[in-house]
């Protein structure tokens, strides 16, 4: 190109799993002697598809094995109807439930408590390749705090002994 005209640059940015603002830089090199590099900076916002949270429920050994929930937005960018969620374990089951345009509720529920499980849910939007995780566990139970030793019982003094008459003496 001649000084003066103008020309294009195309740069391929992959989004891959990243998310919110996205840094990125291009570095065009001329034969310019004045300039001979200038760094051009994209900078992007890439919405979330799905806001989850918490993405870590759990329960207590022994604890009753009531369902937690776990709740699902989708960002206000998409369209999302509905949401396949699949755990890893076959001791957690799940249910989804749309509470809303764009909201769900998922439940999770462990069969039992008395073992220590985990299970990866995993989180897929309808026509969608991209997938969202969260976890399921059932922790260890906390152990009671030891108590202290108790201080030894006091010993109560011993009642004076009267001595006994020296031996021959009597009165």
């Amino acid at each position: 190109m001649k000084p003066g005209e103008k020309g294009e640059v195309t740069a391929t940015f992959n989004i891959g799993d990243r998310t919110g603002t996205q840094v990125k830089t291009v570095t065009v090199e001329t034969d310019d002697a004045a300039n001979p590099k200038t760094v051009l900076t994209l900078r992007t916002i890439i919405p979330q598809q799905l806001d989850i949270t918490p993405t870590f429920v759990f329960w207590k050994q022994g604890e009753k094995p009531d369902p937690k929930a776990i709740t699902v937005k989708v960002g206000k960018e998409f369209t999302v109807n509905h949401i396949k969620v699949t755990s890893s374990s076959p001791d957690f089951q799940t249910k989804v439930e749309e509470t809303g345009k764009g909201e769900f509720k998922i439940d999770i529920q462990p069969k039992e408590t008395n073992s220590l499980l985990a299970s990866t849910l995993t989180i897929q939007p309808e026509d969608s390749p991209k997938v969202f995780y969260a976890t399921a566990r059932i922790t260890g139970a906390p152990t009671a705090p030891v108590a202290p030793a108790a201080p030894p019982a006091p010993v109560a003094p011993k009642a004076p002994t009267v001595p006994s008459s020296p031996a021959g003496q009597t009165h």
